[in-house]
């Protein structure tokens, strides 16, 4: 279950000037269109997908030790995302998952090579150009080692590629080796790709009920998303031009990481949007603290919490650890509101499948309306263009 509080550390706002302007939002969303595919979760995933996506992931649960996740931005980090909010801290799943394709550090290569020799491991590729330069490359190692390994039998069991449906070096892969795969969809960009076979394969082989996330997506109350992002634009047009997406639980910080891109990469154009940041709590608050209380308040938050009630008493203080973090959440909420600070609110009644599928589609939603109002395109990043040029005419 999902609870937002957007009214007892936000200052009074007058809102009246958005019922049009959503109201227009919505009729965009509800039609359709380039882009637009990820609102609706059918068009996400099919149920054949689905199904094959199941049966694949069970099989490599069975049998792998080590599954590697070859892919950046939207690639990953929504998969990274989940499996990281719903993993145990201490105890290794099987298979172990690792990523790679995620930066260009020889360092981590050398050693993911190294630490492949011995283990038996499976590979899913996902790009949907398959031209980007840290997976192509990432990849390129990898699957030589691979077929070192391997024989092109065994190859056609662990090697699995996520890409466009039609054209790319690795659909054209597909086509000559015949490995299993899945599409990223036409009208879905990566970084609203979470919900479907880019993100939902590699999180149900860590065996992350994935028929919970989606069903958690299919349940979320958008109109709440709608008012966090009328909420985040009024902020925005006041002079705030940070948000800190906040977390007072660990496991959410890839969560913290995806929101960033989601975020940056909708909303940062034509010199607009607000920059987002992730504060992890209360670590941060010996770091960053200061700063918050009592810097520039070009800085506005967005505080995800987590309402369960724990059972781990802290003897010294006659609470649980749970109730604790969560007084630390408000009290911290009241002291930066002082500050002139804001905070929306969002909390959740229990790390799950469910609730984080809600808390994908809420963020998705509230990402392309705050895009919109913008008056930007929120589905493009013509910017992310400019330094790859640069890097591809350098490296000819």
């Amino acid at each position: 279950m999902l609870k937002t509080d957007f009214s007892t550390y936000i200052k009074n706002k007058n809102y009246q000037s958005y019922e049009e302007k959503i109201k227009d939002i919505k009729i965009k969303l509800n039609n359709g269109g380039e882009m637009l595919d990820w609102y609706d979760i059918d068009k996400c995933i099919t149920e054949e997908e689905l199904t094959k996506i199941k049966k694949l992931s069970n099989d490599i649960r069975k049998d792998a030790e080590l599954f590697i996740i070859i892919g950046i931005g939207g690639s990953f980090l929504g998969a990274k995302a989940i499996i990281t909010a719903l993993s145990p801290y201490f105890i290794k799943n099987k298979p172990e998952i690792v990523f790679a394709g995620t930066s260009l550090s020889e360092q981590y290569l050398i050693e993911l090579l190294k630490y492949m020799e011995n283990k038996n491991t499976y590979v899913n590729v996902i790009s949907k150009s398959g031209t980007t330069l840290e997976p192509s490359i990432a990849f390129d190692l990898i699957y030589k080692k691979m077929q070192e390994k391997y024989s092109t039998d065994e190859l056609q069991k662990r090697i699995i590629i996520t890409t466009d449906p039609l054209k790319g070096s690795l659909r054209e892969l597909i086509k000559q080796k015949n490995y299993p795969s899945f599409v990223v969809p036409e009208q879905i960009g990566g970084r609203y790709s979470v919900l479907t076979a880019v993100g939902l394969l590699p999180i149900s082989v860590a065996g992350i009920d994935i028929d919970q996330l989606l069903l958690g997506a299919r349940n979320c109350n958008i109109d709440q998303a709608f008012k966090y992002a009328i909420i985040r634009d009024t902020l925005y047009n006041e002079g705030k031009l940070v948000e800190s997406f906040t977390f007072y639980e660990p496991k959410l910080e890839y969560f913290a990481e995806w929101l960033k891109q989601l975020f940056g990469e909708t909303q940062g154009k034509n010199k607009n949007g607000i920059l987002p940041i992730a504060s992890n709590n209360t670590r941060d608050l010996h770091s960053l603290g200061q700063f918050y209380q009592e810097g520039n308040p070009i800085i506005f938050e967005t505080v995800i919490g987590i309402e369960k009630k724990g059972n781990l008493k802290c003897s010294l203080l006659k609470k649980n650890i749970e109730d604790i973090n969560m007084i630390a959440l408000k009290q911290v909420a009241f002291a930066h509101l002082d500050a002139d600070i804001e905070s929306n609110i969002i909390l959740i009644d229990e790390l799950n499948e469910y609730n984080l599928g809600t808390l994908i589609y809420f963020f998705e939603v509230a990402a392309a309306t705050g895009g919109y109002l913008l008056n930007v395109n929120p589905f493009n990043q013509p910017g992310v263009t400019a330094y790859k040029k640069l890097i591809e005419k350098e490296l000819e």
